[in-house]
C-alpha cells in the first residue's frame, strides 16, 4: 500500500533583459521539510519562455508519478493558459500561430504525469519565494557563456 505523499509546491519565475534578449528562469520546489532550487538561462530568449520554462523545469524534477504540485506563477500568460483552457483549444488547433509550442509540448508531456493546479500571484509584490525565484532568474541571464536558445532560433528562424 503507498503512503500518502505530501503535497508538492512549485514557486517559479522567468525574466528576461530585452525582449528577446538574455533570459533565466529561477525555481523553488518545496515538499515537507525538503527544498529543491534550480536556474538557468540563456543568451537569447523572451520572457513568457523563461516562465514556461521554469514551470516545466520544476515538473521534470519532481521524481514520483502522480504528485499534487500547486503552481505558483505571477506569469499570467502561463496561469490563464491553464486555468482558462487556452492549452487545449492551441492543442485542437494544432498550434495554429502560437508561439512556443516546443515547450507547450514539452510542458503537456510532463504535465501529465501529476496533478497539477495553478495559481496566479502578484510579481514583485514582496511574496519570498516569488521574489527568489526572480533573483536566481536574473542571477542565471547574467551568467557568462550563456547557451543558445534552441526553440526561440527554430520559431524564429521558421523551422517551428
Amino acid at each position: 500500500m503507498d503512503k500518502k505523499r505530501p503535497p508538492i509546491y512549485l514557486f517559479t519565475d522567468g525574466a528576461a533583459s530585452g525582449n528577446p534578449g538574455p533570459g533565466g528562469y529561477g525555481v523553488v520546489l518545496q515538499c515537507g521539510p525538503a527544498e529543491k532550487t534550480l536556474s538557468g538561462g540563456f543568451r537569447l530568449t523572451t520572457n513568457n519562455r523563461m516562465e514556461l520554462l521554469a514551470v516545466i523545469v520544476g515538473l521534470e524534477a519532481v521524481k514520483w508519478e502522480n504528485a499534487e504540485v500547486q503552481v505558483w506563477s505571477d506569469s499570467s500568460y502561463v496561469v490563464k493558459a491553464l486555468n482558462e483552457g487556452w492549452l487545449e483549444k492551441w492543442k485542437r488547433s494544432g498550434f495554429k500561430g502560437k508561439k512556443n509550442v516546443d515547450l507547450w509540448l514539452r510542458f503537456d508531456a510532463v504535465s501529465s504525469r501529476h496533478r497539477v493546479a495553478f495559481h496566479w500571484l502578484k510579481g514583485h509584490a514582496g511574496h519570498p519565494q516569488n521574489e527568489r525565484c526572480d533573483r536566481m532568474a536574473v542571477e542565471a541571464y547574467h551568467q557568462e557563456n550563456l547557451p543558445e536558445d534552441q526553440g526561440y532560433i527554430a520559431e524564429n528562424q521558421g523551422l517551428l
